[in-house]
């Protein structure tokens, strides 16, 4: 069977390629054996490359098929991973309602699950898909937690994100110039833990780089993307941050 943490590690360096292949050998062994979380494991990956090559239908069908697995196994444990992907995909698809209710019934799992990382990941998630819905106070409410949870727990691989969020947050407050030092920050945090961001955030990011194009001049925009490039946690977000990112 192929290693669950590193058919993740793979996604995560978006060796995408990799991870296709390896998903779905263990898909066909896992079937083979009746290993269902092995099952519902592969489906999962091969629904997250979907979504990294756009095939929005692909990534349904994959982890539809995953919960539907999870179901007949009665462990609703085995529903999570699945249940994160259909938020992504209806985020992605610009339904943003229906994510809203999806991340919100995947953070009532993760809690009774007591999976207290999948509960951050989630809020991050909802976060910005309450900015997609006009909802900034919350949005604004849900970061800041986000951001007190990542620098207690000293938990670095988070810190990208929280830099995604704040940038989305600095374009709804009218803010341009800290939201491309933000972005500049972010790709900065990706790239310094040899990682690219979940196709969701992604996307975020990237439409965040054009809407401040749109806004400050081509000088401006690399001048700003330079100076969060060299940012630390600690200028990023203040206070005192552990470890490597501070």
């Amino acid at each position: 069977m192929t290693d669950d943490h590193a058919l993740r590690a793979a996604f995560r360096r978006g060796d995408s390629d990799s991870v296709r292949q390896s998903a779905s050998e263990q898909l066909v062994a896992a079937r083979r054996i009746g290993d269902r979380p092995g099952e519902i494991e592969a489906l999962y990956a091969l629904s997250r490359v979907a979504l990294r090559d756009n095939k929005l239908p692909a990534a349904v069908d994959a982890a539809q098929e995953a919960l539907d697995v999870a179901r007949k196994a009665g462990d609703r444990a085995l529903e999570e991973r699945p249940l994160h992907v259909l938020a992504a995909v209806a985020r992605l698809s610009g339904d943003h309602a229906r994510a809203k209710a999806l991340y919100e019934a995947s953070i009532s799992l993760n809690r009774e699950l007591g999976n207290v990382t999948h509960v951050h990941t989630e809020h991050h998630n909802l976060a910005l898909t309450e900015l997609h819905l006009g909802n900034i106070d919350r949005a604004r409410a849900l970061i800041t937690e986000n951001e007190e949870r990542v620098r207690r727990g000293g938990l670095d691989d988070f810190v990208p994100y929280l830099g995604l969020a704040s940038a989305a947050l600095a374009l709804a407050d009218e803010d341009p110039r800290r939201a491309a030092r933000m972005i500049g920050f972010t790709e900065r945090a990706f790239a310094g833990l040899n990682q690219v961001p979940d196709p969701d955030d992604a996307r975020e990011l990237a439409a965040l780089r054009d809407r401040v194009a749109d806004v400050l001049d081509a000088d401006a925009v690399q001048t700003e993307f330079s100076v969060g490039a060299e940012w630390s946690a600690t200028d990023a977000f203040g206070g005192i941050w552990p470890g490597r990112s501070s």
